[in-house]
């Protein structure tokens, strides 16, 4: 990111400039202006994220195909029955985990 800065003048709703400020006083952010550009930076993060992983399906598909409704369903089961249950318990029904009491 650039070291230049520029104004900018928003609307933002209320419960997230009292979000910001706490995180200010919390010494979380060393300002709200510094706690909205970290925002910014890790939205603008996500967006350039989103866009090379949907660059990625797009090459992926154009290779091979679009990928079925059962590869999905296929690769979610395969994802739950090798995941490491970190709390709870798995239900015996389904497979899937669910929170402890």
């Amino acid at each position: 990111m650039s070291k230049g800065k520029g104004r900018l003048t928003v609307t933002v709703d209320q419960e997230l400039v009292r979000a910001g400020n706490a995180a200010v006083r919390a010494g979380r952010a060393r300002s709200l202006s510094g706690w909205v550009n970290l925002a910014l930076a890790e939205r603008a993060e996500k967006e350039r994220r989103l866009k090379l992983m949907e660059q990625a399906l797009q090459a992926y598909e154009a290779e091979f195909g679009p990928i079925s409704e059962e590869e999905l369903m296929a690769q979610d089961r395969a994802d739950r029955s090798s995941a490491l249950v970190v709390r709870g318990q798995r239900s015996r029904r389904s497979g899937r985990r669910r929170a402890a009491p």
